[in-house]
């Protein structure tokens, strides 16, 4: 499902929120018809945005008492039982969202957990939200931050097998990614001075070289580089410290790899996390779980991370 709040929000004037319902296996995208989305959008109605929502996706799945855009799936929706024959219908939900943020029409979007593998099966060549968010607004490098209260862990890869990140992880990416990460804590999250502890690739950060090269080869001259033009750095730091309260850490944890980051996060916050997509010219939030296949449909799915996701991009849209 797919949250898009118009630019009015901003000025405290009539908002609209959508959803739009999305399959997937990845962490961070909007809600399958067939999961727990559905759900998700009517626990709307017992919230201050009862009556500022308007739905992305197929009336028949949502209570009557919302407003809906109404994108009929083909093949009806059994709840736990995907279809790969929605998946057109799912995506364009999810362009038509964009789209409107990208002309104006809204100034976020919300997403929640999609179940990638439904997609695929259909012939659609998917990998999930955010690179097809980045595709559809040109973005050229979506970095993938979650936050949970004022922890905030952003990653430098992603989705990658363990024994491939220390390839990625190039001056020139991990360089981008900074960028990308500094900025937007400062324009989107209003920042002035942003300060973001980096954590090293090898345990204990290297120890001089004895654990691994990466870290004083190729991360630490990049950090000093970026200092020179004035941004507040810390690290590379290990891994193991970098979150504690000794670090030091204010604004934002850069992670190397998607397993060193996100554990420590949703130990602090499952539930009620939120993952944001940067680098993208549009604010865009999703919830920090899956589609629950084994419970939709049931009243069992908790909204919590659903309603973070909302104020998050309504804090953001006000920036």
């Amino acid at each position: 499902m797919i949250a898009v709040l118009p630019k009015e929000f901003a000025t405290g004037l009539h908002i609209i929120f959508g959803f739009f319902d999305l399959d997937g296996s990845g962490d961070w995208n909007s809600g399958e018809p067939a999961g727990i989305g559905p759900e998700l959008c009517n626990a709307l109605l017992d919230t201050c945005f009862r009556d500022r929502v308007v739905i992305i996706g197929d009336r028949r799945q949502l209570d009557a008492r919302l407003n809906v855009i109404d994108v009929p799936y083909p093949v009806p929706v059994e709840p736990g039982h995907p279809s790969p024959a929605n998946a057109q219908a799912l995506l364009e939900g999810l362009r038509r969202a964009a789209r409107g943020c990208l002309d104006g029409e809204f100034a976020a979007m919300v997403t929640g957990p999609v179940a990638k593998h439904v997609i695929a099966d259909s012939g659609v060549a998917f990998s999930g939200h955010t690179e097809f968010l980045a595709d559809v607004t040109g973005a050229s490098l979506p970095v993938m931050m979650l936050a949970a209260g004022e922890l905030r862990v952003a990653l430098a890869t992603t989705h990658l097998p363990l024994r491939a990140v220390p390839d990625a992880i190039t001056p020139a990416l991990l360089e981008q990614v900074i960028r990308i990460l500094h900025a937007d804590l400062r324009d989107k999250f209003d920042i002035v001075d942003p300060e973001i502890v980096v954590c090293g690739l090898n345990p204990h950060a290297g120890e001089d070289g004895l654990l691994g090269s990466e870290d004083a080869a190729v991360i630490a001259p990049v950090l000093d580089r970026l200092r020179n033009e004035g941004m507040t750095l810390r690290g590379p730091l290990p891994a193991d410290t970098a979150f504690t309260p000794a670090a030091g850490h204010k604004d934002a944890v850069l992670a190397m790899y998607h397993d060193q980051g996100l554990p420590v996060l949703k130990y602090a916050g499952f539930g009620h996390s939120v993952n944001i997509t940067l680098g993208l010219p549009i604010i865009r939030t999703s919830v920090d779980h899956g589609t629950a296949f084994d419970i939709a449909g049931t009243g069992q799915a908790d909204p919590g991370s659903l309603l973070a996701a909302v104020e998050l991009a309504a804090e953001l849209a006000a920036h």
